[in-house]
């Protein structure tokens, strides 16, 4: 079942108890989800915290995510548990976390990245990249229904953010790696060889010294990897700390059973086991920079062709919380970026940027169509529109994009609302409303038999507290 190579190196590698691995490699992989608090206050039915995340559950069993509007939403992620260690790497090494810069290098598909986003909170800056373009995609996708207003997505290669030197105060890299952590998927096996381990372990050296530049000093960087191979993780970390002047910065984990504390030469990590942790294999190190890094200065030309104009500006304040030094107008559409106006324009010479904060709204003629990211953006205030409370059945016809009725919505734009939470804009123009879920998120599947008759089931066993349930 797993490839002998890898058998063969675990046998004696320091750590590990090759049997015990191999063995819960072979049985089913934990469920695990992250609730984001700006949106919903319960915890999942049944659910049982992830010791080292506030925000973290694990389900008894997996649901059909594609069939809960709650994930449509933005109000929880399916994020793998040992992942979400991330949050105690961050909180107890990166002091008050204020006025920072964050980037999460290899964000797609969205966990870490909105993980972060929360962590840091609205005040901050989060720069989220994704290298290939459809990932990116993705990316903005999942960030945009989180709603934290705090994250601008990108996609750019590594090496381009070399031109930011001395920018961020924390990097992530989730570097691309051999998958050896998630050998319970077939996939994984399947791609998996020796020579790509050698192969992962120099593009991830590559990645490491290309990203190196744009950590401040006194930053720090976080390196993690879903694989087991020493040569991927605790050995890049020896070499990358020889080549700079940076140190390794060890964690406290005497409250979280079962993660065990690699020591290489000196040099830190921690080890996820799923023998020995409720979750995947997961390996991730903390760096200090200690070295003195040149920061590039800050300089823009004058930016008074993006300013929104006096209507603008009203509507912006009418509908939203956003600050008025933060909005921009580019052509016909109106953004509020999550930084001042300065980092964003010096970001934009720099960056490609995929997601630029908030689409609040787009201008044609004389009217105001207010974006899909508005409707489910933390910023929105709760009574710029009229909202429509639909049940399951509805909500799932809404994100198929299929007619429906709405027999008392007002005339004019709409948000559709399941369980107290914003889904998405309606524009009811009398004969009919139109449906303004984004054509490229629709749901293309049809719902199972099962999960149709389960539909009234599961509206009724929502308590009065709105919790998840398991049932699909």
């Amino acid at each position: 079942m797993f490839p002998e190579g890898f058998k063969q190196r675990i046998i004696n590698q320091k750590y590990i108890d090759s049997e015990a691995l191999l063995k819960s490699l072979a049985e089913p992989s934990p469920v695990s989800i992250r609730i984001n608090p700006a949106k919903w206050k319960s915890i999942p039915k049944n659910g049982e915290q992830v010791p080292w995340c506030g925000n973290g559950y694990y389900l008894r069993s997996r649901p059909s995510y594609t069939f809960d509007p709650l994930f449509h939403s933005g109000c929880y992620y399916p994020q793998e548990a040992s992942g979400m260690f991330l949050e105690q790497a961050i909180r107890q090494t990166a002091g008050s976390l204020e006025d920072i810069r964050v980037l999460d290098l290899c964000g797609a598909p969205g966990g870490k990245s909105t993980h972060l986003s929360e962590i840091i909170g609205p005040g901050n800056l989060l720069v989220a990249n994704e290298v290939i373009r459809s990932r990116a995609a993705i990316l903005a996708e999942i960030v945009t229904k989180w709603g934290s207003g705090n994250t601008l997505v990108t996609q750019n290669d590594p090496a381009v953010f070399g031109r930011l030197s001395g920018y961020f105060d924390i990097i992530l890299v989730d570097a691309p790696c051999s998958g050896e952590g998630m050998f319970r998927n077939n996939v994984a096996i399947n791609e998996w060889s020796v020579e790509n381990t050698a192969h992962c372990s120099e593009r991830q050296k590559r990645i490491l010294m290309d990203i190196w530049p744009a950590l401040k000093e006194n930053g720090i960087l976080i390196y993690s990897t879903c694989s087991f191979n020493p040569c991927e993780n605790e050995e890049n970390i020896k070499w990358l700390i020889g080549k700079h002047e940076a140190e390794i910065v060890r964690l406290n984990i005497a409250e979280f059973k079962g993660i065990t504390e690699i020591d290489y030469q000196g040099i830190y990590g921690y080890g996820f086991y799923p023998y020995k942790v409720r979750g995947e294999g997961f390996f991730i190190s903390v760096i200090r920079k200690t070295g003195k890094q040149e920061k590039k200065p800050i300089r823009n030309p004058g930016i008074s062709e993006l300013k929104p104009g006096k209507a603008d500006l009203e509507v912006v304040d009418r509908w939203t919380r956003f600050s008025n030094d933060r909005v921009l107008r580019w052509g016909d559409e109106v953004f509020a970026v999550p930084c001042g106006m300065d980092d964003y324009l010096h970001l934009f010479q720099n960056l490609k940027i995929v997601k630029a904060g908030t689409k609040i709204f787009v201008v044609k003629k004389n009217d105001y169509l207010p974006s899909h990211e508005l409707a489910l953006s933390n910023q929105l205030r709760k009574d710029a529109f009229s909202q429509e409370k639909i049940n399951l059945k509805e909500a799932i016809s809404y994100l198929r994009r299929d007619n429906f009725t709405l027999h008392d919505a007002v005339k004019g734009w709409n948000i559709v609302t399941f369980k107290d939470v914003n889904l998405g804009f309606v524009n009811n123009i009398g004969k009919r409303v139109n449906n303004y879920f984004p054509v490229e998120w629709r749901i293309r599947m049809n719902m199972p038999e099962q999960s149709v008759e389960n539909i009234i089931k599961w509206d009724n066993d929502i308590d009065k507290n709105g919790v998840i349930t398991e049932l699909f």
